[in-house]
């Protein structure tokens, strides 16, 4: 079954949600239940990183990327080389190439002072060469019991600092202990991008189907549409305890409906 409305919001498929299949299985998952695109995790897979082989993908299951979610996590730290600059760039280069209007992106670590320096900077002087949105997400500390601890500077919370764009991930609301509702507030008509996902609270990122934990998902999504949201919102699940394709299938499918029927 496909589930579509016209004029609605567009809603996109991460291509991390179908791990451990390759990212192939996105682009037809996402083509078969109706999704409007997807959202590229780059990371270890040689796919992710080669423009010429996502266009590929993206013509023939007429999936359009409608964003690239740069190499920001620690497994990722060697995906195009260890400087993270340069791994902003080239992630840029690789939107541009593939007409993606969105560059999702952490917080710079602790430990990446050079890169923190600049990161506003960079991020300021990409947007206006390249003509593109760059949405800096929201991240979560380290919990255990009362401790938090964080590996972002100056914290996992972009809008401590203040960026041109945002993405909002639920999941890592839940998972940071914040409300959701009041982050998105704090971002205003700069929230351009959001990860639709789910979490229970407890101190770890679940991306949960939307609906399944505690965050305000519903919410979210009807403040988006009175505000008259024109990014995208991209359903980021975790699908990896899914035994088969059908298993598979049958979540992305209900985490598209209930975008539809929030949206």
């Amino acid at each position: 079954m496909v589930f579509e409305l016209a004029g609605s919001i567009r809603v996109a498929l991460s291509t991390a949600s179908v791990w451990p299949e390759p990212i192939s299985a996105a682009f037809e998952l996402a083509a078969e239940l109706g999704y409007d695109g997807v959202e590229v995790l780059v990371w270890g897979d040689p796919v992710s990183q080669d423009p010429t082989a996502l266009a590929a993908l993206a013509t023939h299951h007429r999936m359009p990327v409608l964003a690239l979610h740069a190499p920001c996590l620690l497994i990722t730290q060697r995906v195009w080389g260890s400087d993270p600059v340069a791994r902003l760039d080239r992630t840029v280069q690789t939107a541009t190439e593939l007409g993606a209007r969105v560059v999702v992106v952490h917080p710079p670590f602790r430990w990446q002072r050079d890169y923190a320096t600049g990161f506003a900077a960079q991020i300021a002087a990409l947007e206006d060469s390249r003509g593109l949105t760059i949405a800096v997400e929201n991240m979560f500390p380290m919990r255990r019991g009362r401790l938090a601890v964080s590996s972002y500077v100056p914290s996992p919370d972009p809008t401590d600092v203040g960026y041109s764009h945002y993405t909002l991930d639920l999941s890592h609301t839940a998972a940071a202990g914040v409300d959701a509702v009041a982050m998105a507030q704090r971002m205003g008509s700069a929230l351009a991008h959001l990860h639709l996902t789910d979490g229970s609270g407890a101190p770890r990122d679940e991306h949960l189907v939307p609906g399944q934990g505690s965050q305000p998902c519903a919410e979210v999504c009807r403040a988006l549409v009175d505000r008259r949201f024109t990014g995208t919102v991209v359903l980021e699940v975790s699908t990896r305890r899914a035994r088969t394709r059908l298993e598979r299938r049958a979540v992305l499918s209900q985490a598209l409906l209930f975008a539809r029927l929030h949206l």
